[in-house]
């Protein structure tokens, strides 16, 4: 995928290698080592939350995949890291088609491990912003790889808290062409559980991290996180915390909400 003439932009922490240093990776330069450094000094579950995000995905992954989706397109996908989506998707169901999408050169610079499919199934990858719906539905990649009068799942695995903007009206814009019976996955982070600003084990003091260093990011409350489901069938329990959505056997106990500091739900278009 890549022709060595990527620019990587390694003097600038990225949140995609941050996440890739969380969960053990070796894909990070300096700049994203010492800012997530500082990010564990401030808050030293980060790696737990990492963790628990990864494993929300292939738990939601595989319910999709029970529900008969075989259609998949991955926006904020990140540096891979086994198992990727779409080897939980056609482990189950080898006809799966998948399109990932990231917006960070080093995902394209790796993207190579994302297109790896089954002989049954079909991979793709994009490099687009989530800020731009219209250019990710119009890519020929995307096209040729999913046929959006079927279902298709949407998975925003914690990536619209780094996104300005009006982000409902970004998911409403990748919604909108699919066809009914296709679902929207996500996670976001939230500084609900938090006591007061100024918590010591706050998440709030791993935001601020990223603000320090020039990343945007929003937190939300349960209620806001609903929003994105305005327009869809949530499936039950509705917006969870990410370790306990549908008893997901994501083995943690109740106490470390606020570790984790992560919603999540899944939505149904009717």
């Amino acid at each position: 995928m890549s022709d060595g003439s990527i620019d990587l932009r390694t003097d600038v922490a990225h949140p995609a290698r941050m996440y890739d240093y969380f969960l053990g990776g070796k894909d990070s330069y300096d700049a994203d080592r010492a800012a997530a450094e500082q990010a564990l000094r401030n808050f030293p579950a980060v790696r737990l939350t990492a963790r628990t995000n990864r494993e929300f995905m292939r738990h939601a992954t595989r319910y999709l995949s029970e529900q008969g989706i075989r259609q998949f397109l991955d926006i904020g996908t990140g540096i891979p890291t086994e198992p990727n989506l779409h080897q939980v998707a056609q482990g189950l169901a080898p006809e799966s088609r998948v399109v990932y999408v990231d917006n960070d050169p080093i995902v394209l610079a790796h993207a190579r491990a994302l297109l790896v499919s089954s002989e049954e199934g079909r991979t793709a990858y994009i490099q687009a912003d989530v800020g731009d719906p219209e250019a990710i539905l119009a890519a020929p990649e995307l096209r040729a790889t999913l046929d959006l009068s079927q279902p298709v799942a949407v998975s925003l695995m914690a990536v619209l808290h780094f996104v300005p903007g009006d982000v409902y009206e970004i998911v409403n814009t990748l919604m909108a062409p699919l066809a009914p019976g296709s679902y929207l996955a996500m996670s976001h982070v939230t500084t609900e559980f938090d006591d007061g600003p100024d918590d010591p084990d706050g998440m709030a003091r791993l935001l601020q991290v990223y603000v320090d260093r020039g990343i945007p990011v929003r937190p939300r409350t349960r209620a806001e996180v609903a929003r994105f489901f305005d327009q869809l069938e949530l499936v039950d329990p509705g917006v969870e915390v990410i370790h306990r959505w549908r008893n997901s056997g994501i083995e943690h106990p109740q106490s470390h909400d606020k570790k984790v500091s992560l919603y999540g739900a899944v939505g149904r278009k009717v």
